[in-house]
């Protein structure tokens, strides 16, 4: 069922689409430059694509046309505001049509000057505009080559990476669970897989030759590598502080084993971990910029009226 609120918005959108549409074509005409060769057609056909779909009429309703180029610029809106639809084209005509129609009519009615109608469209219009500046916000923080560089040379160890081959066990009541393996067969196994690491043995012969659950036993079959801070807490630290080819066994409780042998370590690079660092520096000088504006413009709460709901329990990380 189509709600009037998402009509309005429609009604809203398909107003600046059009503007869009005409400053588009506008920037196209003033941005096209004469040229010769190939070059000169590939630019004619483009042109020639791009007016088409601005001419070509494919909904109307009323008197009103929809172009191709409105339409589907309404759609990329719609997949950036909502990610790729999971209608077909012809379904979402269907719907932007209605939508068009009932808000023609809700205007018609005067609708659009209701109290209640008013007061949305006056939120809708805050938070396009809130959003529009905060877009602008965020390309004024975006971090240089050097910002980033300077940041990696000072938290390296932050980018180290481990390569590590992990064998978990679980045991349980095979009366309440799908767990085949009991806690002393679980502590046996374990036991086996320690002898193995320790003698420089095969790891995986214990395994193959204990009869278990496929829920009971995992192992990687390719090792698998991760960052430091990618692994649960209680973990991390302990596996990055091994050598390559050590081991660690962890126990979370009775008949529950894991156990991390280091195959390789590392660290990324510069190249590779640029964008998660652009990404945590441009965060940070969002946060920093948006504390400041707050300030700057008197932003003030009642700390008494929003209290903060108090924090669920946490609980630890278990792999």
């Amino acid at each position: 069922m189509i709600l009037f609120r998402d009509l309005l918005r429609v009604r809203l959108l398909f107003c600046l689409n059009l503007v869009f549409a005409i400053l588009l074509a506008a920037g196209a005409q003033a941005q096209a430059q004469p040229g010769s060769g190939s070059a000169e057609a590939a630019n004619t056909a483009s042109k020639t694509d791009a007016s088409s779909a601005s001419q070509h009429v494919v909904l109307k309703v009323g008197d009103l046309q929809i172009t191709q180029a409105t339409f589907e610029q309404y759609l990329a809106d719609l997949e950036a505001q909502q990610g790729p639809p999971e209608l077909g084209r012809k379904k979402l005509g269907e719907n932007y049509a209605s939508m068009l129609m009932l808000s023609q009519m809700a205007a018609a009615n005067h609708l659009d000057t209701s109290p209640e109608v008013v007061r949305q469209l006056a939120i809708d219009r805050m938070q396009i505009l809130s959003n529009a500046e905060f877009a602008k916000l965020k390309e004024s923080t975006s971090p240089t080559p050097e910002e980033v560089s300077a940041y990696y040379n000072t938290h390296l160890a932050d980018y180290d990476t481990v390569t590590i081959r992990r064998i978990f066990i679980w045991s349980g009541d095979k009366a309440t669970d799908k767990r085949t393996l009991t806690p002393p067969q679980a502590q046996k196994l374990a036991e086996e897989i320690q002898q193995a690491y320790a003698s420089g043995g095969d790891v995986d012969k214990p395994i193959s030759q204990t009869p278990h659950g496929v829920d009971d036993v995992m192992a990687d079959k390719e090792p698998l590598t991760f960052q430091r801070g990618d692994l649960p807490a209680q973990m991390n630290d302990a596996v990055f502080a091994l050598n390559e080819g050590g081991w660690k066994e962890f126990n979370s409780g009775p008949g529950a084993y894991a156990f991390f042998h280091v195959v390789k370590k590392g660290r990324l690079e510069l190249k590779n971990v640029t964008p998660q660092i652009a990404k945590k520096l441009q965060s940070q000088k969002l946060r920093e910029q948006l504390e400041s504006l707050k300030k700057q413009n008197g932003v003030w709460m009642d700390e008494t009226y929003f209290v903060s709901k108090p924090e669920m329990p946490k609980f630890a990380d278990r792999d």
